[in-house]
Parts: C-alpha cells; sequence; structure tokens
C-alpha cells in the first residue's frame, strides 16, 4: 500500500474547501501537545483523529486535543457493548486511512469512514488538524470541519488527564 501524505491532503482541501493550505513545519506535530506548541493554539483546538474498530467496522473519531474519546459513551451512541469498540493498532490504521499515525487527517483516507465529531471543539473559532505528516496541519473552523467530513457532532468525551494528552 502506498501511504499518503500531505499532497493527498492538499488536494482534497482544494476541491473542499480552496485557499486552505497544508502548513509543513520544521518540527513535530505528531501528539496534540506538540501541534499545539507548534501552532501556538491552546490545546483543546487541535483535533485528534482517532480510528476505532466497532467489531471489525472502522469509524473515525475527531475529538479535542484536551480532551480523550470515552468508550462507554460510543458505545451507547453507537448501540454497541464498550467490549466491541477498541483503538485500531497501527498497521489498521495505516490501512483503513493511507496514513500514518501522528498525522492522520480528518480527510482524504483511502477508504470511506463514518466520521464522528466531539461536539467540544466547535468551543474554537480555528481547529488545528493534521494534515497527513508528523510535521503537517491545517487551520479548519469547526462548521467546515462538520461540512467537510460529512461527521456526526456529540459528546462523547471527558476531560484528558496530562498523561492523556499525549496522542
Amino acid at each position: 500500500m502506498t501511504v499518503r501524505g500531505p499532497q493527498e491532503v492538499q488536494t482534497f482541501l482544494d476541491h473542499h474547501l480552496p485557499g486552505t493550505r497544508v502548513h509543513i513545519l520544521d518540527r513535530s506535530t505528531a501528539t496534540a501537545v506538540e501541534a499545539a506548541t507548534a501552532v501556538g493554539c491552546p490545546l483543546g483546538a487541535i483535533v485528534k483523529s482517532l480510528l476505532f474498530m466497532a467489531d471489525e467496522d472502522p469509524r473515525l473519531v475527531l475529538v479535542a486535543g484536551d480532551r480523550k474519546a470515552d468508550q462507554r459513551l460510543l458505545a451507547a451512541l453507537w448501540g454497541i457493548s464498550r467490549k466491541r469498540i477498541r483503538i485500531a493498532d497501527p498497521e489498521t490504521v495505516l490501512r483503513v486511512t493511507g496514513f500514518e499515525i501522528g498525522g492522520v487527517p480528518p480527510v482524504a483516507h483511502a477508504t470511506s469512514l463514518e466520521v464522528w465529531i466531539d461536539a467540544s471543539l466547535a468551543r474554537y473559532e480555528t481547529l488545528w488538524a493534521a494534515a497527513g505528516a508528523r510535521n503537517a496541519l491545517f487551520p479548519i473552523s469547526f462548521a467546515d470541519l462538520v461540512r467537510i467530513t460529512g461527521g456526526r457532532v456529540a459528546e462523547f468525551t471527558t476531560e484528558a488527564t496530562p498523561e492523556g494528552q499525549q496522542g
């Protein structure tokens, strides 16, 4: 499988959100803390793209950088047992999205994905999301994030502890 990168994200943005540019930085943006530091924004304005498996069904979950996905809340939203939900391993993330962990964007995936968006992201005027590499981000508004991902907005997160803010 060919690994996707920032160019695929830029191509998607050119089509769906003209004028939005991918920013390639000279430092890591692979974690929410690193990304917030790199662009000088609040931790909560970073969009973490997390791939969960509901049995064998992949679902992309977009979470604010200062929050963590609560599997019990996701299970309730998805109408399944919490035991049937797990975070995808790196190989599955690459196979399903086409992107490596640390650079998974909310768009331009190798396969079509059901997307769920953390309602708490609406707190910020400008969000920053990964753009296909461990040093690439793009800015986006909450409304545009919802529109271009086709995601469903819901409350399924809890406050992250300092250790939980790394992903």
